[in-house]
């Protein structure tokens, strides 16, 4: 049970280059879902989420569009970024841009303080730079191009030449801080997840840590270095400070110290950015390090991580569009891993709504409020002395809510679903079996009668509470058919089988209704 404490989620902040994928929304529909499961544990649950818009590669597109970086950051927040919240239903608390005067001044601020510090130098530096990734890479992350790139070196997540760079930049003393980070991930198992991405992230930094240019001289889009306006704030040590400075560092302590540290939902190929570069900086500055930091598989379409550049980007609109943003969301929570790679594909998401969402929760939610309306005149039956089966319902309601708590405290997301769809199941079953069809044809087993419906009501209520932080809409529709008491996103979820059910119940059209075309 929660104890009411702060529960400061992030996504990371995604980089206005391009349109949102369905990658891009998977990120933060797991973001969300854990902060609304925790908002109705009782904790004090906050959700940030955001735009990068400073260095070379915005400055490049929006030069290729025409315009100027901050025209296209402000075109592509307000017509894609900021909308794609509402296409997956995301209840984020806060919105933060790297072009906000909250996040430049107070970036400023932490540099300022680093500086006078000692942790940064002046150094010269040669190196292969992806602008893709916005970041030096070491040979062991390029590979031999082919085709048209065949004799050059190209970035392994891109597959784009990298271009060698030679440029006089201020530099972060991190490798001062490897032992520290090491002991860090000795001391706290959890605070680099899943296993796989703390193994990496070990074995990285036992190899050395190098010092971390934090400047760029050769363009001006960015923030200015506070002690050298020549100079630009590199792009990833401007980004990852949007997490204190939406917090309120360098501007409000109260709040700021009320929500961190955070834990950081990020894709495993920014792993290292959050689980090295970031807690050095903090480390640096004599802040908290986040409270964890949780690189999730990429989502592969045909084999190959969602790309734009390859034409494998999905835009969210084109499921929500036919499915809707409940089957979004339900579909990448349940049927991937959280933390592994997942493929996904239209026959498979399909397959899923019907089986899984129209048949299994959408069809029991319509039969029992049916049969309360056509038996009981939406009247939810008090019930007589439980059977065996009744009791074995109630206890598979303590049961899977606890299972689904324990799942999302350790960010097993998909646990946590599948733990509350063993209910859906077993309530199928339990009708099934029950037959209150059959026995609303025998006065003699109308005590039966209502106790099932009774049952039936009851376990559906503790569905509709335990999933509302995953399919929010229908639940929503869902909880005012059963007639529930307050708010659905006010229920504690951590006691969903004790709801506050209602006596009466209304007619209700199908959750998900049957998708008759073809998609894909």
């Amino acid at each position: 049970m929660s104890d009411g404490s702060s529960f400061y989620i992030t996504t990371p902040i995604f980089y206005v280059n391009d349109v949102p994928h369905i990658g891009h929304a998977y990120t933060e529909v797991a973001a969300d879902v854990l902060a609304r499961w925790h908002r109705q544990s009782g904790d004090k649950a906050w959700l940030l989420t955001g735009t990068d818009e400073h260095g070379q590669k915005i400055l490049r597109t929006a030069t290729a569009n025409g315009v100027t970086p901050k025209e296209w950051a402000d075109r592509l927040v307000e017509t894609a970024w900021k909308p794609l919240l509402k296409t997956v239903n995301i209840a984020n608390d806060d919105f933060i841009r790297t072009t906000d005067e909250r996040h430049e001044v107070n970036a400023q601020k932490f540099l300022q303080h680093l500086q006078t510090e000692g942790h940064i130098y002046t150094g010269e530096y040669e190196g292969y730079y992806c602008v893709g990734c916005e970041e030096y890479k070491p040979t062991t992350d390029l590979v031999d191009g082919t085709g048209e790139d065949a004799g050059v070196l190209v970035c392994a997540i891109h597959s784009k030449p990298v271009e060698l760079l030679h440029e006089k930049n201020y530099f972060f003393k991190m490798s001062a801080f490897a032992d520290r980070l090491l002991a860090l991930y000795e001391e706290n198992p959890n605070f680099v997840q899943p296993e796989s991405a703390r193994n990496e992230v070990i074995s990285f930094v036992k190899r050395g840590l190098s010092d971390l240019s934090i400047s760029r001289s050769s363009f001006d889009w960015g923030i200015k270095v506070p002690w050298d306006e020549s100079h630009v704030v590199y792009v990833w040590f401007d980004a990852l400070l949007n997490y204190i400075t939406a917090a309120g560092y360098g501007q409000d302590d109260e709040a700021f110290a009320s929500r961190w540290p955070a834990t950081h939902i990020v894709g495993k190929d920014i792993l290292r950015f959050h689980a090295v570069i970031w807690p050095a900086m903090l480390m640096a500055a004599g802040i908290a390090v986040p409270k964890q930091v949780f690189g999730h598989g990429w989502l592969l379409v045909g084999g190959e991580k969602m790309s734009k550049s390859k034409l494998t980007g999905i835009a969210p609109s084109q499921i929500t569009d036919t499915f809707g943003s409940d089957a979004f969301r339900y579909y990448f929570m349940r049927a991937i891993s959280f933390g592994q790679d997942g493929s996904f594909s239209w026959e498979d998401l399909s397959a899923r709504y019907q089986a899984e969402l129209a048949n299994g929760f959408g069809n029991l939610a319509s039969r029992v409020i049916a049969m309360v309306v056509r038996y009981c005149d939406g009247e939810v039956p008090a019930g007589g002395d439980p059977t065996e089966a009744d009791l074995g319902i109630q206890a598979t309601e303590k049961r899977v809510t606890d299972a689904a708590a324990a799942s999302i405290e350790s960010l097993a997301i998909h646990e946590a679903v599948a733990s509350v769809w063993e209910l859906v199941d077993e309530l199928n079953g339990y009708i099934t079996l029950q037959e209150p069809w059959a026995l609303a044809k025998d006065p003699a087993s109308r005590e039966r009668l209502e106790t099932v419906l009774h049952t039936a009501v009851r376990g559906l209520g503790t569905l509709t509470v335990l999933l509302s932080p995953v399919i929010p809409v229908a639940t929503g529709k869902l909880w005012s058919a059963l007639g529930g008491t307050g708010a659905l996103t006010e229920q504690r979820i951590d006691r969903a089988w004790d709801w506050a059910g209602g006596t009466h119940v209304t007619p209700l059209e199908p959750l998900f209704p049957r998708i008759e075309s073809t998609v894909g």
